[in-house]
């Protein structure tokens, strides 16, 4: 079996909303491991700068469960256009991808 191990980037209005989310994704195996810190984001939406207090969600994942970490991710967020973005984890320690892998259930007896 081929892993695609990756870090997915979401932010969030609050704090509150930021946990409800990184729960699930544990909870369904979406995500091994989901940091969550709060930011300040300056950015255009419809036309204007705005500037917010928001939480960064830094989620630890096998690539291939991203749509059902999409899908997921969409069912609990507030924004109309949620931040979802994936970055592959192109090398690790093995102890840490070994963790990974067991914790989202890909491998087993590691």
């Amino acid at each position: 079996m081929t892993i695609n191990f990756g870090v997915v980037l979401v932010t969030a209005a609050s704090e509150v909303e930021a946990e409800n989310i990184a729960k699930s994704l544990v909870e369904n195996k979406l995500a091994a491991c989901v940091s969550l810190s709060p930011i300040r984001s300056i950015y255009t939406w419809q036309g204007e700068i705005k500037a917010e207090s928001e939480w960064q969600l830094v989620i630890k994942t096998d690539l291939a469960k991203f749509e059902a970490l999409k899908t997921k991710v969409q069912e609990l967020h507030s924004y109309e256009v949620p931040e979802i973005i994936a970055i592959p984890i192109i090398a690790g320690s093995d102890a840490y991808l070994n963790w990974l892998g067991q914790s989202l259930s890909l491998q087993s007896g590691l």
